[in-house]
């Protein structure tokens, strides 16, 4: 019989919902009190890898919208939601020392820094239980038909191993969510100029939201074609847009499987159907694959120490995110993720192979880079995607060169994406102006 805690906090983290969340609902059963809180890193707003902000505008109206969304939910079931800015170490220990809970629950965290300020609460705060169930994934930790030791080396060994489970890709009951506990904190307000120049995002954050947008795409004809138009450059509906959704845990993996197994059941299986959850146990495969590895992916050399031939040239790798190469394809995407926060998922390997291949510059800027922009930056995934590009990671072929001009005749045929996106705004590389030569 699992213990009760006269007094509980839940720290969201990437699990910004309600419905199907196992850990909440785990604290939510344990708990007589429960506050709920939340912390924005304010280092990722200034600072980051390599001297880029890891917090983009994009991504934080994303998550902004998803904490107002949270709050509104929590707060008709009379619970209020703790919005802090900080330092999260601080800021944790901070709310424990305030409101003295018994436990603290979270969803598992598999990043370097998460992890490490977890254990290290852990080890400040010995008298207190500390919960962290997976909540973001298929399958737990425990539920894997591996042990950590033997981790799969590829994706296509991975998926194998996965395929066969029926938990991993069958509907399963949502848990319910109960809020007969009693409330404990209070709402409080980030700073005034952490949100004054928020805008809107071209794709709404929140539960509510991504409720709304996952009816809608389960309730057209789209999933039947996913597999043939998800390599799009661009177009709404040519794909699930659900993945910011997913990044953010606005909705759980579980969720979209359900909706998934409920559409086939109607309209039948095909290979496109299939093929998103194939898309699925990629991302299932990079959470645990950086949960694995940890600090090896985040190094150049990746998880086998190759050391690619690369370095920095910082014009270079400026025209890249300004979208003014000599590549107007890549232009094109890049402008594309600057104003919106997206790419799609063909865009984000061409651009990732011309900056690796064409320009030669580290992977590791590449991958800071789609940190701070991308809308639904998933943290093991983006690193995990950048390694396979560069041929540090699993990839057994050893990295991809994508051939930009066969790239742009496949999915730009007519030049209708380089010309909506200004790609053909141009630059030659290494150009040097007159003006910069000393006199002689």
């Amino acid at each position: 019989m699992s213990k009760t805690y006269s007094r509980s906090l839940y720290w969201f983290t990437h699990d910004l919902r309600l419905s199907d969340n196992i850990a909440l609902q785990t604290a939510q059963r344990q708990s007589d009190a429960l506050c709920y809180c939340y912390v924005i890193d304010k280092n990722s707003l200034s600072r980051g890898r390599y001297g880029m902000p890891s917090l983009g505008q994009q991504r934080l109206s994303f998550i902004w919208q998803s904490l107002q969304d949270l709050k509104h939910q929590l707060e008709q079931a009379g619970h209020q939601l703790l919005i802090r800015v900080g330092e999260p170490l601080d800021e944790i220990s901070q709310l424990i020392s305030q409101y003295q809970p018994e436990a603290v629950f979270a969803g598992l965290q598999n990043g370097v820094y998460e992890r490490r300020r977890w254990q290290q609460l852990q080890k400040q705060f010995r008298f207190i239980a500390f919960n962290a169930s997976a909540n973001s994934t298929l399958l737990s930790e425990h539920h894997l038909p591996f042990d950590e030791q033997q981790f799969p080396a590829s994706y296509s060994q991975f998926r194998r191993r996965l395929e066969p489970l029926s938990l991993s890709i069958t509907a399963k009951p949502e848990q319910p969510i109960n809020f007969d506990h009693k409330a404990m904190g209070g709402s409080t307000a980030p700073p005034l100029e952490l949100t004054q120049n928020l805008s809107d995002t071209w794709l709404s954050g929140g539960e509510s939201a991504a409720q709304r947008h996952l009816h809608s795409y389960f309730s057209s004809a789209a999933p039947a074609t996913y597999k043939q138009t998800r390599n799009a450059l661009d177009g709404f509906d040519q794909s699930t847009k659900l993945s910011a959704y997913l990044a953010h845990g606005n909705l759980s993996p579980q969720q979209v499987i359900n909706r998934l197994r409920k559409y086939e059941a109607e309209h039948g299986e095909n290979e496109s159907t299939y093929w998103i959850v194939f898309e699925l146990l990629w991302r299932e495969y990079f959470f645990w694959y950086l949960r694995h590895y940890q600090e090896r992916v985040f190094a150049v050399g990746g998880i086998n120490n190759i050391k690619p031939q690369t370095t920095f040239y910082p014009a270079r790798f400026k025209q890249w995110c300004c979208g003014t190469t000599p590549f107007p394809l890549v232009n094109a995407c890049m402008k594309q993720l600057n104003q919106t926060g997206y790419m799609s998922n063909r865009g984000r390997q061409i651009v990732a192979s011309c900056l690796v291949n064409e320009l030669a510059i580290d992977w590791r800027y590449g991958a800071a880079y789609f940190e701070q922009q991308l809308l639904d930056y998933d943290i093991g995934s983006n690193w995990g995607n950048w390694q396979y590009i560069a041929g540090v990671g699993a990839d057994p072929r050893g990295g991809r060169h994508f051939n930009l001009d066969k790239q742009t005749n496949q999915f730009d045929p007519d030049g209708e994406f380089i010309a909506r996106w200004q790609g053909n705004t141009t630059r030659s590389m290494d150009s040097t102006d007159a003006a910069d030569w000393p006199v002689s």
